[in-house]
């Protein structure tokens, strides 16, 4: 199985890329990491042929002192060619936490991300809904529909939708095409396979937003556990490989805030999983 996936058709990129959520601060609310460090990361990243970064201009301390975005431009800028930047829009934040934006609000944050990372145009570009797993039964036609807008104009190469259903993926895609889907999913929750059967047969990417379970996942399954002793690798690194060995389609993009965490996962794309290691993974 090939370690790449041609992005809309016209951007090849690595299958494991990074999540940059991390970078700013220690896990969610935690306190803000040293601003170097994350320069650092990145820089190792894109050194060991990381070519997909997925950001958000929400990913922030809480005083907004430390952003994933200005680190991003600041250590990676001017972008490599073969460089794609993913982000997403639609949340909205207030004093009682995130919340739902509405088409009103998107093109404000499409120029937010623009902006932050230093860009005419923005590769790939989500509209995340709801809050904690999908809103089945929601539309989002009318939110797609602007973010579409704002792709005719030139302000975005490719859409994608974030924390959706099939019935959602299928909406979307009367409106515009999509490119990728990113969800909740992981060897220890595979609550989306639906989605990812839907988008294998389409040929879009599924990206999972959590792939080692965002530390609430228990990957101390004896299974797990005894497939990365058969190959002397972490369990966090043969998560990682289970997530590749699913579909041609499946994108993986663990963040950290440690180079040495960074290279260890990015090991995971050496590892080569057995039928007999999937069978006992199933």
């Amino acid at each position: 199985m090939t370690n790449q996936f041609r992005l809309g058709g016209d951007r090849t990129i690595d299958r494991l890329g990074f999540g940059a959520m991390r970078l700013p601060q220690s896990g969610l609310g935690g306190p803000a990491r040293d601003p170097e460090s994350g320069r650092a990361v990145l820089r190792r990243a894109v050194e060991l042929g990381v070519n997909h970064i997925d950001t958000a201009d929400f990913y922030r301390t809480q005083d907004g002192s430390v952003r994933a975005n200005t680190l991003i431009r600041e250590a990676l800028s001017p972008y490599p060619d073969d460089l794609v930047i993913a982000t997403k829009v639609g949340p909205v934040f207030g004093p009682d936490g995130p919340g739902q934006g509405t088409a009103a609000d998107l093109r404000p944050q499409v120029e937010a991300n623009l902006q932050s990372l230093g860009l005419d145009r923005l590769d790939l570009v989500y509209l995340r809904i709801g809050t904690v797993g999908p809103p089945h039964g929601e539309s989002l036609a009318e939110r797609f529909e602007a973010l579409a807008a704002l792709r005719e104009q030139g302000l975005i190469r490719h859409l994608g939708i974030s924390n959706v259903d099939a019935g959602h993926l299928a909406e979307a895609r009367t409106i515009a095409p999509v490119t990728a889907v990113q969800n909740d999913f992981h060897i220890a929750n595979r609550d989306e396979t639906a989605v990812l059967d839907a988008c294998t047969q389409a040929g879009i990417a599924f990206v999972p937003f959590f792939p080692l379970g965002g530390g609430r996942a228990d990957f101390n399954d004896p299974a797990l556990v005894k497939v990365a002793e058969r190959h002397r690798a972490t369990v966090q690194q043969i998560a990682l490989a289970w997530l590749l060995a699913l579909s041609p389609i499946v994108l993986a993009i663990p963040g950290t805030g440690s180079v040495a965490h960074l290279e260890e996962n990015l090991a995971a794309r050496s590892i080569i999983l057995t039928e007999e290691d999937l069978a006992d993974l199933t």
